[in-house]
């Protein structure tokens, strides 16, 4: 029997993670364009950024090779190339429709997927008709979003009692999935549902009992997801605990461990701190995370599990963004979110009030503290 699964090229895949390592645009907007699952983006991604070195050690490798074979390959590519470029003339900026039609399946030299392939055409386009993009899943992600910001304790369940009375009548494993996906998770103390990576060590909660009283002295980190027209993207904060100070932030299509490697490699630039506190999440607990905290002499504390008022300030930020600017602006695409998250987190530093820290700002605070 055929095996029916689509089979792409590694330089389709690589093209697609090259998209998708550029944070330029969301999983879905990727996954739409190139007519792939948004999951076998976000895999692309993670092999291209891990098989780098690889890559590169083949590399040396192959200057090791024969030089009379290399010539008599460079001949022979020559020769390919002059009969691709012939047939490529004139076929340039042209629509998908276009590109089909100019497919020729006869060709004796050209395979169909050489052809896409030149064409800038996915070549499962050829042979399907394109996939329609998601919008009703986007549209239950845009909902659970905003309720989980109003009510923070609803679970699976409750989301699809609540979606039911909003008439739409999904089942709760797939709320429970779409959940999974933006990384949201009630308050509540519950049973463990999750093994977690045996690899990733845990740091126990080390504020518990502890006066926080200047800046510097405690930092904290999170995530969440925040919506677009079509898709989303995950966003990553380091605040300072006292003063409430955002010391970097990232934005990412996928939630892998990088963006935050970057937030936080950023904040270090502004200095350190003696304690860093985060929940359990995989990116908070890799070692790559961990190891950039400890090699800088930083203690670590996490979030015991369902413990969300471990990390409350941070907590209270999401709110704070989600309904000042992310759900007023209503983001058309990644680069109008990372603009208005920009915009925004200078209007929260600099400009915007607090009354538990006085009516002062989180800069007057964090700098003033300092000095």
């Amino acid at each position: 029997m055929r095996d029916g699964r689509k089979q792409f090229s590694g330089d389709f895949k690589m093209k697609v993670a090259v998209e998708a390592i550029k944070g330029h645009r969301t999983v879905a907007e990727i996954a739409s364009e190139y007519e792939v699952h948004p999951n076998q983006v976000t895999q692309w991604k993670k092999d291209a950024i891990a098989g780098l070195p690889e890559v590169l050690s083949d590399k040396r490798q192959k200057r090791k090779e024969d030089h009379e074979g290399l010539v008599a390959q460079l001949y022979q590519q020559i020769g390919q190339l002059k009969v691709e470029l012939d047939w490529l003339k004139k076929k340039w900026d042209l629509s998908v429709e276009t590109k089909r039609g100019l497919v020729d399946p006869g060709h004796r030299q050209l395979s169909i997927g050489r052809q896409c392939e030149l064409l800038g055409l996915s070549r499962s386009s050829w042979y399907y008709k394109p996939l329609e993009a998601p919008s009703y899943e986007l549209e239950l992600m845009r909902l659970l979003d905003e309720q989980y910001t109003r009510m923070p304790f609803y679970g699976t369940r409750r989301m699809t009692a609540w979606l039911h009375r909003e008439g739409h009548h999904v089942n709760h494993k797939r709320v429970r999935n779409l959940m999974r996906r933006m990384g949201l998770e009630a308050i509540y103390p519950k049973p463990k549902l999750s093994l977690r990576n045996d690899e990733h060590r845990v740091f126990p909660y080390l504020l518990r009992g502890l006066q926080i009283n200047r800046p510097n002295q405690v930092w904290c980190a999170d995530i969440t997801y925040i919506r677009l027209h079509r898709g989303f993207v995950y966003l990553v904060a380091v605040m300072d605990w006292f003063s409430r100070y955002v010391l970097s932030w990232s934005v990412s299509v996928t939630m892998d461990v990088h963006f935050c490697l970057e937030a936080l490699e950023k904040a270090f630039g502004m200095g350190k701190p003696e304690v860093f506190n985060s929940d359990q999440g995989a990116q908070f607990t890799s070692r790559e995370f961990t190891g950039m905290l400890l090699g800088a002499g930083v203690r670590i504390s996490m979030d015991g599990r369902g413990r969300v008022f471990d990390n409350i300030f941070i907590e209270r930020l999401w709110r704070s963004v989600k309904y000042e600017e992310v759900y007023i602006k209503d983001y058309a695409d990644v680069l109008a979110c990372i603009e208005g998250l920009r915009a925004y987190f200078l209007l929260y530093n600099d400009h915007r009030l607090h009354q538990a820290l006085g009516y002062k700002t989180p800069r007057e605070v964090h700098f003033d503290g300092q000095s």
